[in-house]
């Protein structure tokens, strides 16, 4: 039985992830004593025996919809953003004068191409106005991204708004050299799936309560305060732009 918390799992929220999916294996009665890290997540999230994972709603619509079934949404409470959404920020280095329209000219560092995100996310921002990223850089993960930025092998990118906070709190020196100049729409938050056959109910609710259970530093860590019920339909309407 495989459970992982892996879309936010940063060094620093390792231990806040850890006595997570302990309220949850408490709440459940049963499940796996660790989470799983460091495993192909693909492998993960079409498992037969994953009880618990969290995944990308990209990912969810191209390629896992009618593989897993949806177990509930975070809610992160994000700025001017509706409960159980998310969105990203795009950032370029502190010191760069350029404005989205010329940014576009240059390079966007992106995670990889299977990111709402990352890449999804931009491209539909860039496209909304009548631009198009001219050259893209894969980096494998949005800190890489966020680092591709500041040591000038791109000129912009999009970061997960969960993610660049907690950045933030973790290394805020490196933030304070970024600027957030633009910030995409809103798309339902990454979702919390289970394996088919799997009732999604108990694990729901035992997500839900232990959401709650966390102490305020680790829901601070976590930038986590509930879980909604967003349809499938919700994510599989969102547009999917072409890969780079």
């Amino acid at each position: 039985m495989i459970a992982t918390l892996g879309m936010y799992d940063m060094p620093h929220a390792r231990a806040a992830n850890d006595r997570l999916w302990a309220g949850v294996r408490d709440a459940l009665g049963f499940g796996p004593d660790m989470l799983t890290r460091d495993a192909d997540p693909w492998k993960i999230w079409q498992a037969s025996d994953l009880l618990l994972a969290q995944t990308c709603g990209m990912p969810y619509r191209t390629r896992l919809h009618d593989r897993v079934q949806l177990v509930a949404t975070p809610d992160h409470h994000l700025p001017d953003c509706p409960p159980g959404h998310y969105f990203s920020y795009l950032v370029k280095r502190h010191d760069d004068p350029r404005d989205l329209a010329a940014l576009a000219s240059g390079t966007l560092a992106y995670n990889e191409a299977l990111s709402q995100s990352g890449w999804a996310a931009p491209v539909n921002h860039l496209a909304a106005q009548g631009l198009t990223p001219t050259t893209s850089l894969q980096t494998g993960a949005h800190l890489a991204s966020v680092a591709a930025v500041l040591d000038g092998r791109a000129d912009f990118a999009a970061i997960d708004a969960v993610t660049l906070l907690m950045f933030g709190d973790n290394d805020p020196n490196a933030r304070a050299m970024l600027t957030a100049f633009e910030r995409t729409t809103p798309t339902p938050a990454l979702p919390y799936i289970t394996a088919t056959g799997r009732d999604p109910a108990p694990l729901a609710q035992a997500l839900s309560a232990a959401i709650a259970a966390l102490v305020p530093d680790d829901r601070a860590t976590l930038h986590l305060h509930g879980t909604l019920q967003i349809p499938a339909a919700g994510y599989l309407a969102i547009r999917t732009p072409p890969a780079p």
